[in-house]
């Protein structure tokens, strides 16, 4: 399906499956709405499953990088949020991991009547500076990278650089015992592959929505200015971006939110442990915004 109305001249591309209480699912880089083709089946069983690519991504639009701030967490929460209008959803479930992650937090924010609850897994608020040490910098590397327009001289519409570069991120990012779907490598690299494929998808870094930018330009809020609304968070215990010791302020910024340790996971947490991210989707449209959830821990 495609959005009928462009925000900001771009429509997105989404699925729709089964009905209930609305969810919409947010997908990460390198990634599309497939991040999800293991999640839709166990939610769309309890509820109406909204999973759309984002501005830049996969059948979504894609217009001129060079206007970067198209594609900042508002400016795709704004898309978010019409699509949401438009397919009737009531007060959904938003779930994301990666910048799908950020991209939630940006809507509940910015439109907090919209959305019933969050389902989040990294990044989150509460890095700060540790994001600056040199193990992590090890890691980050890519986002100072995408920052350059060297990378796309080097990758974007170059079907082989393209095909190592992500497997590189798929492989290297994931979890223990977890093997990246060799026909899913493929898909991504056919979808990042075509002239300006790849140049719109890391627009996001060159808008300053990465999470080094992200992390150091946090502010802790007041305790009035948590964001208010019921939070399941889901974190990794092997993804190399986001180490578990990083959770441990969570309840600095959000008012009420619940922290899920998976053991076994790595950063593709959709992927790598989809009965456990439906299931806490499953559970934040059960509960909605009722009482209290427990504290993180």
């Amino acid at each position: 399906m495609r959005q009928a109305a462009a925000v900001d001249g771009f429509r997105l591309e989404y699925d729709r499956h089964g009905a209930g209480p609305g969810v919409v699912l947010l997908h990460g880089w390198p990634g599309d709405r497939t991040d999800y083709r293991d999640v839709v089946p166990l939610v769309s069983a309890a509820a109406e499953v909204v999973v759309p690519d984002l501005r830049g991504f996969g059948g979504s639009d894609k217009h001129d990088p060079a206007d970067a701030s198209q594609y900042s967490a508002p400016a795709q929460a704004r898309s978010v949020a019409a699509l949401i209008g438009e397919a009737g959803l009531e007060h959904p479930v938003v779930a994301g991991y990666d910048i799908g992650s950020r991209i939630a937090q940006a809507l509940a924010r910015d439109y907090p009547a919209l959305v019933r609850a969050l389902v989040l897994a990294p990044p989150l608020p509460g890095i700060g500076r540790r994001i600056l040490g040199p193990d992590a910098q090890r890691e980050f590397w890519y986002q100072q990278f995408h920052q350059l327009g060297l990378s796309t001289e080097l990758i974007d519409g170059r079907p082989d650089a393209v095909r190592s570069y992500l497997r590189h991120f798929w492989s290297h990012w994931s979890g223990p015992g977890f093997e990246p779907d060799p026909a899913r490598q493929e898909h991504l690299a056919g979808v990042y592959a075509p002239p300006g494929a790849f140049a719109a998808s890391v627009a996001w870094y060159r808008a300053g929505a990465g999470a080094v930018a992200r992390s150091l330009a946090e502010q802790e809020p007041e305790p009035a200015g948590r964001l208010a609304l019921p939070v399941t968070v889901l974190w990794p215990a092997h993804d190399p971006l986001f180490p578990p010791e990083w959770s441990d302020r969570i309840d600095a910024f959000f008012a009420r939110a619940a922290l899920t340790r998976l053991p076994h996971t790595g950063h593709f947490v959709p992927a790598e442990a989809p009965a456990d991210f439906a299931a806490a989707v499953i559970a934040a449209t059960r509960r909605g915004p009722g009482p209290e959830a427990p504290p993180a821990s």
